[in-house]
Order: C-alpha cells, then structure tokens, then sequence
C-alpha cells in the first residue's frame, strides 16, 4: 500500500463485537493497544497491564477479524525482564493471542530488541517518538510531544527509523511526528510510517482508537471533542429509555419475538 501510495488504516479496539463491525467496515490494521487496561479495565495506567490479560483481549479481538491486519500490544512491563523473556512473550502474543503482528512501544534506542524478535520469527511494529512532558488533563493522562522543529531533531528520528527498519521492524508508530519530521522518516523508510497521537495526513496511515474516536467510553458523556459519533450518549438516552419503560409498565425492546 505504501509503495501505491494508498493511505494506510488502522483501528484500535479490545474486543470481539466492535472488531467484527471495524473487519466489515474495510480497515486494513486492527490494533489491540494497552489502553484496554485503563479504557476497559479501570486500571490506572497502561502500564499495569500484563502479558496474560494482553493475550486475553487479543485473542477476542483475533476471533472477531477475518480480513484486517490484526496487532497486539507488547505489555511495556515486560520489556525489563530481559531479551530471552521478551521472546517467550511475543511468542505467546503470537501462538495463543493469534496476533499477526506485535507493537513495542518506546523502541527508538532499542533496535536489538527488534532483531531479536525478528530473529525469532515474530513480525515487530515499533513505536518512536520522543517524550516531552507537556501538561496533565483530569483523567491523569500526560501529553507527549517531541520537538521536531529543528533539522538535528528530524535527523535523529530519521536515524532512529533506519536502524528499525535494519533491524527488521515492519511498521513504524512514529507518535507526535509533526509536518517536519513525519514526511523525512516517511521517505527515509520503505516499510509504512503510521501515527496515532500528534500524527497528520503526512504519514502513510493513522491509527486510532475506536472509543475515541466513536465516543464509546464514558468520558464523552461530559466533553466537547470533535468526534464522529457520541456512542456514549446514544447509549445513555438508550438505557433511560430502556429504564422509563419497565417503570411505566411498557413492554421491553430487544426481546425475540
């Protein structure tokens, strides 16, 4: 797709129902991210999420795709425990999550970590983008975003990006690229440049996350970001509606006939 210049699309998502929907819908990635921790699971961050419950939510989503791309999340606690561990992990991703592809975040200084599972026969999307703390919001999550408006900052990421693609990456998440940067590592690679947070029509895709970007998660109850729907909000009419009707006596919606 890249080599025709066919903008890329990828999805995140954590279970079986919404991935069958975004398979139909004609996505090309499915990404199961670590975000299911605090988005599904009340955890308290991404980082809490373990290797189990990362095989867990793959697994659902894997059975919900037959055409997409599908990509899990390598769970970043693991990634202390050493190579020979990191392997097995992946590993599990692969043989019992059905994951096609495994994201590693935080991997622009770690291209051994690549080869390394590239040599072990397990298909590596990497994620670069440096870390510049900007501000908290209320739910606790802190915006990163790195300075790529100088041309040593844009050569770092374009080195960065070579040595991943050398050492086997398939994909990149270049995070909080800009229009600077993002379009040099796009042309320095051949393997797709896609980007999440900070990213822009520059690169050869975006991911995004479905409950974002539908408004499925609680927090687009009581915010005003540009969606493209308010899942949420239908769904609080929904049960209201649902609730007037069993306290007013009305028969149910939804039942078989």
């Amino acid at each position: 797709m890249k080599r025709e210049h066919q903008k890329i699309v990828a999805v995140g998502l954590y279970d079986f129902q919404m991935a069958q929907i975004v398979d139909r819908s004609g996505v090309d990635i499915v990404s199961v991210g670590d975000s299911v921790g605090p988005n599904m699971w009340g955890l308290d961050s991404e980082h809490d999420v373990t290797l189990d419950q990362m095989v867990l939510a793959c697994t659902a989503v894997r059975r919900g795709v037959t055409r997409a791309l599908v990509s899990c999340d390598f769970p970043g606690r693991v990634l202390d425990e050493g190579v020979d561990i990191v392997i097995r992990a992946a590993r599990r991703l692969v043989d019992e999550g059905g994951t096609d592809v495994v994201k590693v975040d935080g991997l622009a200084d770690s291209p051994d970590v690549v080869q390394a599972l590239t040599d072990a026969g397990v298909r590596v999307w990497a994620q670069l983008g440096a870390a510049v703390r900007l501000k908290a919001n209320p739910m606790n999550d802190v915006q990163l975003k790195p300075d790529t408006t100088t041309d040593p900052d844009v050569e770092r990421w374009v080195v960065a990006a070579k040595r991943l693609e050398s050492a086997g990456a398939v994909m990149l998440n270049f995070t909080h690229s800009g229009p600077i940067a993002g379009p040099a590592v796009v042309q320095a690679v051949s393997i797709p440049v896609l980007g999440g947070l900070g990213g822009g029509p520059w690169l050869d895709g975006r991911i995004r996350v479905v409950g974002n970007a539908i408004g499925y998660l609680a927090r687009a109850l009581d915010d005003d970001v540009e969606r493209y729907a308010n899942v949420a909000r239908i769904a609080l009419d929904a049960i209201a509606a649902y609730a007037d009707d069993v306290r007013s006596g009305r028969q149910v919606k939804g039942e078989p006939a």
